[in-house]
């Protein structure tokens, strides 16, 4: 399974996963995380680099060289700080459940996940807190108050548009209700997908709802299903490289990422719709057991340094940090910044969490027997 894949089913998982963590919480009085997980006292400068080159090693889980160019971020890392690291692949829900399985004889020391996740692993007691020197810089909403997870980069609803069979781009979810784009809108698999769940909630976003009440977004797609306009596909890429997709709803730092690898990428554009959509990040947790904790420490706050955002940018994630400035020579392969001017996030997790596990339902019964 690729990289992208997996966190596309990661988040597919997050109504499952996050009421099992919960429950299982709940059964066995969970400790005061953010006292009891405090392992390592915050050094500095020369001091934390003696300490992690003495660890000599990072491991971590669901941080694969391939995913948001963490390659290359990871050689400047352990080439910075003489160390070596490894990677397992694998979904936000693993990556937590390892963490627990392996408290008593620990391998990952941090990993990626999707924001929701990140109260999942507080649940679990399986993280550690850390700020990092840039902490406030990072959106109230993107982190933890007590370090347990913190925000990393950016993932917005957009649209991946093949201007060789659409003449008239369109901007906004208003747009796409036009008849010229009869048959040609695709969201994927809004029963399964989370990356096409996402896009009924960026649809309510412009549509007067939002994560409490998703009803505008269904409606909203079900007048585009009425319309004709909504085509039956998934939005893979081996679909796009057929160019079988006119008009795809992605993530825009998997939509730029498609664009990139297409042979007619001058072809295709990416916008993000400008009535309204929606911004998710995703997250680092340092593991509460984690065997080298300092170079976990270091690892985050080289990510979230200014060098570490502009390499997440380079692999089409947008930086959790606004006031990051990208090199033209990056910028010029993203989005705009001013696009993204009608993103907003999601205030209420737990709010989204429940209300997303009703989609598959509510698109049945509202949307697919209009399709």
């Amino acid at each position: 399974m690729s990289s992208k894949s997996r966190r596309l089913l990661s988040m597919a998982m997050i109504g499952i996963f996050l009421l099992s963590s919960l429950v299982a919480g709940c059964g066995t009085q969970p400790a005061d995380t953010a006292k009891d997980a405090k392992q390592t006292s915050e050094l500095t400068g020369q001091a934390l680099k003696d300490a992690v080159k003495k660890e000599g090693k990072i491991v971590s889980y669901g941080m694969p060289d391939a995913w948001a160019n963490y390659g290359e971020i990871w050689a400047a890392f352990t080439k910075q700080y003489e160390i070596t690291h490894s990677d397992t692949d694998m979904t936000s829900a693993e990556e937590i459940a390892k963490f627990d399985a392996e408290k008593n004889n620990p391998v990952a020391d941090i990993g990626d996940v999707g924001i929701t996740f990140g109260n999942v692993a507080i649940a679990r007691g399986v993280v550690q807190p850390h700020k990092v020197p840039t902490w406030s810089e990072i959106p109230d909403w993107a982190k933890d108050k007590d370090g347990l997870w913190t925000g990393e980069y950016l993932g917005t609803i957009a649209f991946l548009v093949n201007t060789k069979l659409v003449k008239n781009v369109p901007h906004s979810w208003a747009d796409l209700l036009k008849p010229e784009y009869k048959g040609q809108v695709v969201v994927g698999d809004v029963l399964k997908a989370a990356q096409s769940q996402a896009a009924v909630l960026a649809a309510a976003f412009a549509n007067g709802g939002d994560e409490k009440n998703l009803q505008p977004g269904i409606d909203y797609f079900a007048k585009l299903a009425k319309a004709g306009n909504l085509k039956p596909s998934d939005n893979i890429f081996s679909v796009f490289q057929k160019g079988e997709v006119p008009i795809g709803i992605l993530w825009d730092f998997n939509a730029l990422g498609y664009r990139s690898r297409l042979d007619d990428k001058e072809n295709y554009v990416v916008v993000i719709p400008n009535d309204g959509t929606v911004a998710s990040a995703y997250v680092s947790i340092i593991n509460k057991y984690a065997p080298h904790p300092n170079a976990a420490k270091a690892f985050q706050d080289f990510l979230l340094s200014d060098e570490g955002q502009i390499m997440l940018a380079k692999g089409f994630a947008r930086p959790i940090r606004d006031k990051v400035q990208i090199p033209a020579e990056v910028a010029k392969n993203m989005v705009p910044k001013e696009q993204y001017a009608s993103a907003k996030p999601i205030k209420d997790f737990a709010a989204w969490e429940q209300n997303m596990k009703q989609i598959p339902d509510l698109w049945r019964n509202n949307v697919a027997v209009s399709q």
